[in-house]
């Protein structure tokens, strides 16, 4: 098990975040980060998970892995994504029939999207199998799959040059906006809500960021000479948050895209934030670390086991929807509602990292 580090710890962080904005309404998303800024938890889960790509492919003393190893290592972990898709959908499609089963209300069977799978579940069985179907609130998993699908060819291009693989990013980027490119949604008509053509850039970000940050000198210490940069960019971010100040989308020129600040394209305006958030943010662990005490363990654990916990809250904020739904939502809901779902993710956490330490070792 890994010590309490910084990755996870914010990983952590992403995750908490994550579950509370995905149950909309709820009291405690007011307080959440993505209401005072363009850029919000996505953006920062994506990026480190490009981060720990890159300390994933390296051995203990720095060096590259063998190619080999990392692109089965990136294979493997592309399968245990798609697995945990396909079952959390099942989940969420079983627990939407069952409440509208318990609650007699056919209504909720059109919960975010699965009006299609109850009225077609032919096609949208083979839909969930290629990922083109997709619930709201459940479409993260799927980008993460597309992203970790295509990370072992990032990895071998960054090995001949860094600035190469984000040279290529970058130019996908671009004519992904420009020329309004994204995977098709199936069965019924759209688009998919994160683009991967666009979100790509935040994980090669991350891949090669991270890179830099272990051998370039002159990277930390520009880094560090530009966080007043960032303060600036995260305090613009809270006035266009706070006041509500968004451009027009008939009224931009074209490319449009290039201009709005739309999160499913993930356009420049969320990239700028999300990079000056990390210049102003990247040091406070360091500060906060020895004087938050336990939080740091807590949100490390989750970090540590972000595949399982992210699941688990997802299925939990489904479950939060439902039951303000019912209630009718208020403080006590709320807090009822968070304080159940933060335990649990507690203990899901805890619970892979027991059954990972009780399992049997390989015969030498």
């Amino acid at each position: 098990m890994r010590e309490p580090n910084a990755i996870d710890f914010w990983r952590g962080f992403a995750l908490i975040t994550i579950f509370i904005n995905h149950i909309p309404g709820n009291t405690f998303e007011r307080y959440t980060f993505s209401q005072y800024g363009i850029s919000d938890a996505a953006e920062l889960f994506v990026f480190l998970a490009g981060w720990s790509i890159g300390i994933a492919t390296r051995t203990r003393d720095g060096a590259p892995e063998p190619r080999w190893r990392s692109v089965v290592r990136m294979l493997a972990r592309t399968v245990e994504v798609y697995r945990a898709q396909i079952t959390v959908m099942l989940l969420a499609l079983s627990i939407i029939a069952g409440a509208a089963l318990l609650l007699d209300n056919p209504l909720i069977l059109e919960w975010h999207n699965a009006g299609n799978f109850f009225a077609d579940p032919i096609q949208s069985v083979c839909g969930m199998a290629l990922l083109t179907y997709q619930l709201g609130f459940f479409n993260i998993l799927p980008l993460y799959v597309v992203l970790i699908g295509i990370a072992p060819i990032i990895v071998l291009i960054a090995r001949v040059s860094r600035v190469l693989a984000l040279g290529l990013s970058v130019a996908l980027y671009l004519s992904s906006l420009i020329l309004d490119w994204n995977l098709p949604s199936w069965p019924g008509e759209g688009t998919w809500f994160f683009d991967p053509l666009c979100w790509q850039l935040l994980l090669v970000l991350g891949f090669v960021l991270q890179d830099w940050s272990r051998t370039s000198p002159a990277f930390v210490r520009w880094t560090r000479r530009l966080m007043p940069l960032g303060v600036v960019i995260v305090l613009i971010g809270v006035v266009l948050s706070v006041f509500g100040i968004r451009p027009d989308p008939l009224m931009v020129p074209e490319p449009r895209l290039l201009f709005t600040f739309e999160k499913s394209y993930l356009t420049p305006a969320r990239v700028v934030h999300f990079i000056g958030v990390l210049l102003a943010f990247s040091p406070i662990y360091a500060l906060i670390a020895p004087r938050i005490g336990w939080i740091v363990g807590f949100l490390s654990g989750l970090g540590r086991n972000s595949l399982a916990v992210f699941s688990m809250g997802s299925l939990l904020s489904l479950i939060g929807q439902l039951v303000r739904f019912q209630t009718g939502g208020g403080l006590l809901v709320d807090m009822v509602v968070a304080g159940i779902g933060l335990v649990a993710l507690g203990i899901t956490a805890w619970f892979v990292e027991w059954r990972s330490r009780r399992a049997p070792r390989p015969r030498t």
